[in-house]
């Protein structure tokens, strides 16, 4: 199966092909903003992160970004710092001009203050745009799309319809070739062995485990159990009842392919076909590890409703919940409600979302894209110093 995207030059595909402009450095948000603004079209993140880390966590923010501006969404890049953090901006710029796109580095104060980096900012944005406005789109094979999976504001609808028909859309990927990225470790607790199980190796099969104790443990260190705060209480209004529970339903977003590798937050898969990245159950550093990792495209279930989405890969929502299908209407593409209802079979709507999956990679909008919506955060490790 075919779709036409944007030719990369270190042989990756965009769906889109965003200016993106990052901030290396919590201190440079502003600057960041005014910029975008200045850029229609343009892409620009905020973080809190770059500077007061320790260095584990430090290599994690850089990896995160240099990912994200790596991914082949995105076209272009301008990377804004401030000059003295930890992460310096030139080893990020440095980082994703690797892929071999345009990338530009602006420093505030070397630029001389604000007004000045906003001003070389918008300069350089405004020919970077120009540019990729005049790159033309070429046929690819859906085998070179990653797809990320995740699920929010979960209720008893999302392990019963929505993720099983998402993971019949995963499979379908699979089988042509693609990659999709099951993540979320926290909510993998309780549903651990029937992943081991699926795993095309014993080695792959202990890091499934061990990513799975390694969360529980680090809760534990601090005095905590995940337990006691997973399921929200969201989930639990939602009829979700225990952290076992919710897992079980979890996994149904991977379907039934064998799980080919275990991979750390914000790295790229080595391998095709179902990917386990160790990310947090929070959905936005979920996501943001799934798009550093060179995921283009999100297929995201809720049961309860949720406007968040990624920023430079479109994010498709998928409901089970009749009620929220129709009361958050402007935040959901694809209705899984049939299944409930006993109008649908999973199969039916796991095709459809297939469907849906493909005509986004051809250019279609998601609702999140149309409402310009798309968050940002970096997952971290340790407290700040």
């Amino acid at each position: 199966m075919k779709f036409k995207g944007y030719t990369r030059p270190d042989g990756t595909v965009g769906i889109r092909n965003y200016l993106l402009i990052i901030p290396s450095v919590v201190c440079a948000n502003n600057t960041v903003q005014r910029i975008a603004q200045q850029l229609p079209g343009a892409v620009g993140i905020t973080h809190q992160h770059g500077c007061s880390q320790f260095p584990i966590d430090g290599e994690q923010t850089k990896r995160t970004l240099v990912g994200f501006g790596t991914n082949p969404n995105v076209g272009a890049c301008i990377v804004v710092g401030l000059g003295c953090e930890n992460v310096q901006p030139q080893e990020v710029a440095a980082g994703i001009a690797k892929s071999g796109k345009p990338v530009a580095c602006i420093v505030i104060q070397e630029a001389g203050g604000t007004i000045n980096a906003v001003s070389e900012g918008v300069r350089i944005g405004r020919k970077m745009l120009a540019d990729l406005s005049l790159q033309e789109k070429e046929e690819h094979d859906l085998s070179e799309i990653i797809l990320g999976l995740e699920c929010g504001g979960s209720d008893t609808t999302s392990g019963i319809a929505a993720n099983p028909a998402v993971g019949v859309a995963s499979d379908l990927l699979v089988e042509h070739g693609g990659t999709a990225i099951l993540s979320e470790t926290q909510e993998l607790i309780g549903a651990e062995h029937l992943l081991a199980e699926r795993a095309v190796s014993p080695e792959v099969a202990k890091r499934v485990i061990e990513i799975v104790k390694r969360a529980e443990e680090s809760a534990f260190r601090m005095g905590e159990d995940i337990r006691l705060a997973n399921p929200s209480p969201g989930n639990k209004k939602g009829g979700l009842s225990t952290l076992e529970e919710k897992s079980l339903g979890c996994v149904h977003k991977a379907g039934l392919a064998p799980v080919q590798e275990v991979i750390e937050y914000a790295y790229k898969p080595t391998k095709k076909g179902l990917v386990i990245m160790d990310t947090p159950g929070n959905d936005i550093e979920s996501i943001t590890g799934m798009a550093a990792g060179g995921a283009q495209i999100i297929v995201f279930t809720t049961g309860r409703g949720t406007p968040t989405a990624c920023p430079i890969a479109p994010t498709i929502k998928v409901c089970g919940n009749g009620n929220t299908c129709r009361t958050m209407e402007d935040n959901i593409d694809i209705s899984a409600a049939g299944i409930i209802e006993g109008t649908s079979t999973v199969r039916e709507v796991g095709e459809r979302i297939f469907a849906e999956l493909v005509e986004v990679c051809r250019g279609k909008l998601t609702k999140a894209e149309q409402l310009g919506f798309g968050d940002f955060g970096i997952n971290r490790i340790g407290p700040t110093q």
